[in-house]
């Protein structure tokens, strides 16, 4: 394959990309109060080197009380911001790859343990727990401690705090920002009817629904620098009957477009323990395709993309614009290199690892 197009370069808004790989947030809950540390260092690091045209720091917690679990990353204060803005001089030192920042709130998900310990909710009265906060005082799963319907003064305060993050973020010379609306998180509770059954102007219709969303995507794009992009991640479907779904998911992608939204990060799944879903190869690339069908932004495909012809063929098709890794770049760091030499494209890569491109992949790297 002599001009493979996961290997041309594409923008998103004004930020030029060398190809179309992607590497999404993946969370390591490794951070102590929120704050990186060396392991974010090695683990970004290695990422900066893999060759692909993006890197996107894992889901970033705007309040202590929107994290995941209590290691997660925060980007609430100036011990956050220093923390990582000393991971972010160690990465830049060796690598020019473009570095995204996924911000989000977990809402009712927050207070859980780490996934290698089971990843449970911890109770309000754990010292590692806090009472988590929703559009409805409805938990996630039966058992778990409800959550505090957000009432105007919680909703101001979220969305003001999406806003100083990303204007944290910006001082950091962050390349983008990257909105968490997916994976049954705070802004995915928003949208889904499973989840939201607020009676005020922002539950009920679909209109309604996303009124929050919106707002808190409209004061990330207010605080972060205008000539720098700022994307949505999204869920395209709850799969689970009468939730979000594909159709809902393609009028918000609209809707996000007409407000400077410049991509979409198209996902699944995460809101409701009824999920059933299919998994498999590329079983997300249709809900992608069906946003791209839909708006004219960028629009990203992930979820066990492994193979590179399963690659080529999704972005040479048209059903998405990039394809993004996340475990499948975990286990080979190199993938891009690998994806490269399999269908002959060309890669970045640093001069120190110059030497070791293979003899029959001549012109594999191009030097960084």
């Amino acid at each position: 394959m002599s001009h493979p197009v996961l290997f041309t370069p594409t923008r998103i808004g004004g930020l030029e990309l060398t190809n179309r790989i992607v590497i999404a947030p993946m969370c390591q809950y490794s951070a102590e109060d929120g704050r990186m540390n060396d392991w974010h260092l090695i683990h970004l690091g290695q990422l900066a080197l893999s060759g692909a045209a993006l890197l996107t720091i894992e889901a970033t917690a705007v309040l202590p009380e929107g994290r995941i679990t209590y290691a997660d990353v925060g980007l609430w204060d100036d011990a956050t911001e220093a923390a990582m803005g000393r991971t972010l001089e160690g990465v830049r030192r060796w690598s020019d790859m473009p570095i995204a920042i996924q911000l989000g709130h977990a809402g009712r998900k927050a207070s859980t343990e780490v996934p290698w310990k089971g990843g449970a909710q911890i109770a309000p009265s754990d010292p590692h727990g806090w009472r988590t906060v929703a559009p409805s005082a409805m938990p996630f799963a039966e058992g778990e401690a409800a959550p505090q319907a957000l009432d105007r003064a919680g909703l101001d305060r979220v969305r003001d705090a999406f806003a100083a993050a990303a204007k944290r973020a910006g001082r950091l010379g962050l390349d983008a920002v990257q909105v968490h609306g997916a994976h049954g998180y705070l802004i995915h509770q928003f949208l889904s009817p499973l989840s939201n059954r607020r009676e005020d102007e922002y539950g009920g219709s679909l209109e309604n629904r996303m009124r929050f969303p919106l707002e808190v995507f409209d004061a990330v794009r207010a605080a972060f620098p205008a000539d720098r992009p700022v994307t949505m991640r999204l869920s395209g479907t709850d799969w689970v009957e009468g939730g979000w779904d594909a159709e809902q998911t393609a009028a918000f992608a609209k809707l996000l477009e007409q407000h400077g939204c410049a991509a979409v990060h198209v996902s699944s799944g995460g809101l409701h323990p009824a999920q059933r879903i299919p998994v498999g190869p590329s079983y997300q690339v249709p809900l992608a395709r069906a946003v791209k069908a839909q708006a004219s932004i960028p629009v990203i495909a992930v979820g066990l993309i492994t193979g590179f012809e399963q690659a080529e063929a999704i972005v040479g098709s048209g059903d998405a614009d990039l394809i993004a890794l996340a475990r499948t770049v975990l286990y080979d760091p190199r993938w891009p290199w690998h994806a490269a030499a399999a269908l002959g494209g060309q890669v970045r890569a640093p001069n120190q690892y110059l030497r070791c491109q293979p003899s029959q992949f001549r012109g594999l790297f191009a030097r960084s």
